[in-house]
């Protein structure tokens, strides 16, 4: 987990230094507009951020539908909000598209198994435990839970922060869909 958080911070510095470098020269020679200004109000968001980018959208079959409500109930089991459920069922469905996947022989990424695509080589769990949709869920929860500010970045961003994958992009895909999901299943 250190690896994460350095990568988090190194990510955070990254942008203020670069939010300086292009702010704040640009803002220091910027004429001053000459109107009368008056304060203005500032919105709170109070609902979900839009989806990033293009989405994707499966239909689903009884199996899949099974473990969006297996994930749902470890994120109430473990006390966390419906944005974590949101996290976690968009980045099911591009790990595994929501499948319990067992070993895929040559089609296997490496040791990768379960909803997420844990590996037992990376710390996940036994293969037994990753395959189980309540651990596994529960595995990649406290992994989001270690990710300062998890609740107000980008669904991508926290995602990739807990699965570090090569295509850290991907996850945006599904946010749409998986709120849906959580919208639809979080109260039944």
């Amino acid at each position: 987990m250190n690896t994460i958080f350095r990568k988090s911070m190194l990510s955070v510095a990254g942008l203020a230094f670069a939010g300086g470098i292009f702010a704040g020269p640009i803002a220091a020679h910027a004429a001053t507009p000459a109107v009368d200004a008056k304060p203005a109000a500032v919105a709170v968001q109070t609902t979900a951020p839009k989806p990033q980018g293009d989405q994707s959208h499966i239909t689903l079959n009884g199996e899949q539908t099974a473990n969006v409500k297996a994930i749902i109930a470890a994120t109430k089991k473990a006390g966390l909000p419906e944005r974590a459920a949101v996290i976690s069922i968009a980045t099911s469905l591009q790990e595994s598209k929501l499948e319990n996947l067992g070993h895929l022989g040559d089609a296997n990424d490496h040791d990768s198994l379960g909803l997420f695509q844990q590996r037992p080589t990376s710390g996940w769990g036994t293969p037994e435990q990753i395959t189980n949709p309540e651990y596994s869920t529960t595995a990649f929860l406290k992994g989001l839970k270690q990710v300062d500010g998890w609740q107000d970045m980008p669904l991508t961003d926290a995602a990739q922060t807990v699965q570090v994958s090569a295509y850290p992009d991907a996850y945006a895909q599904w946010e749409q869909q998986a709120t849906d999901l959580v919208a639809h299943n979080w109260n039944s």
